[in-house]
């Protein structure tokens, strides 16, 4: 039987094009044609108006750090292996914030405010998927 891990996400025909996006090195938000509100994680509606008018667009993946937590914990597969690390929400620069992993770095190196850059992770499973990730802006490894 095969491990269940809870770091894949479920990836359908309305996402498809978010996930497709992030295996090309690209982050995509929704932004709503009528109030004009970009938003994150994707939806098929604006969390401002309830508009139906909202279209993908590649973000341009700077944002600064709003607050983070390093976990030294977390009992469900595959995360226990990797601890400890980053979680963070970052603000990005169209508005939204969005929940995230910042990687190469430190907490000491840590600011709020701190300006970051995307990245982006394909999965040690083969690929089957890519995840946006964070990493500090002017490290050399952006």
């Amino acid at each position: 039987m095969p491990e269940v891990r809870f770091d894949r996400p479920e990836i359908d025909s309305f996402t498809r094009p978010y996930w497709d996006a992030a295996a090309e090195g690209r982050l995509l938000v929704r932004r709503c044609r009528d109030c004009g509100v970009a938003h994150h994680y994707p939806r098929e509606f604006c969390p401002g108006c309830w508009s139906e008018a909202v279209d993908w667009e590649e973000a341009s993946g700077k944002a600064t750090l709003y607050t983070w937590s390093v976990v030294h914990r977390n009992d469900l597969p595959p995360f226990g292996n990797r601890v400890p690390y980053i979680a963070a929400v970052a603000t990005l620069a169209e508005g939204p914030r969005m929940m995230t992993e910042v990687v190469d770095c430190t907490e000491s190196d840590l600011r709020i405010g701190a300006e970051l850059r995307v990245a982006f992770r394909t999965m040690a499973d083969g690929g089957t998927c890519t995840i946006p990730v964070f990493r500090l802006a002017g490290t050399g490894v952006e």
